[in-house]
């Protein structure tokens, strides 16, 4: 099991691309935190999820 934000994913050998777009994220205004280092946008099809992986996934809104 992947910990996402919290809650424990069956996401094991899936990249952290292919989750982002199945949950329908916004790629160019998140940040995406893997083990406690900062994901560059550019790994994201590589970074492979395993188990005992813990991801923070922050998106960004505008507003004023």
């Amino acid at each position: 099991m992947v910990k996402i934000n919290g809650n424990p994913e069956d996401v094991d050998g899936m990249t952290l691309l292919t989750y982002l777009q199945r949950e329908g994220y916004t790629l160019d205004r998140l940040a995406v935190e893997c083990n406690e280092q900062i994901v560059p946008k550019s790994d994201y099809g590589n970074q492979l999820l395993a188990d005992g992986d813990v991801l923070e996934i922050v998106s960004f809104v505008g507003g004023g």
